[in-house]
């Protein structure tokens, strides 16, 4: 589906004009893009996550020239898939999640840790 695709369906969904259903996603998408730029992560809850990572500096490797590159840190855009996208996507894999995790028997807490003794003091002559 791209972009225009993507109106059509707003506007035939919501019984408004092609130019309308544009705009509602332009300020979606332009809101998106904005605060991510910002730093700030968006989360649709049940769709996924937008946000922005730190990529750090590191060297690659130029086939052409057969030489090795420095490629300098960026920050890119990263989004991760919630929960139920992917149960959407892949409905087997959802089921094996949940299963594996009603398997898993709770967690045993640990007994708190004892201190250790304090040393002796040394007597003074």
């Amino acid at each position: 589906m791209n972009r225009i695709e993507l109106v059509e369906k707003i506007a035939t969904a919501h019984n408004v004009s092609k130019a309308e259903a544009a705009r509602i996603l332009e300020t979606v998408t332009g809101s998106i893009i904005a605060a991510v730029k910002k730093g700030d992560p968006v989360q649709l809850i049940g769709f996924g996550t937008f946000k922005q990572v730190a990529r750090a500096a590191r060297t690659g490797f130029n086939p052409q020239a057969g030489a090795k590159i420095k490629i300098a840190a960026q920050k890119v855009p990263k989004f991760v898939p919630g929960a139920a996208f992917k149960a959407a996507i892949d409905p087997k894999a959802a089921k094996r999640k949940a299963d594996k995790a009603a398997a898993k028997p709770a967690p045993k807490k640990a007994a708190p840790a004892k201190k250790a003794a304090a040393p002796a003091k040394k007597a003074k002559k």
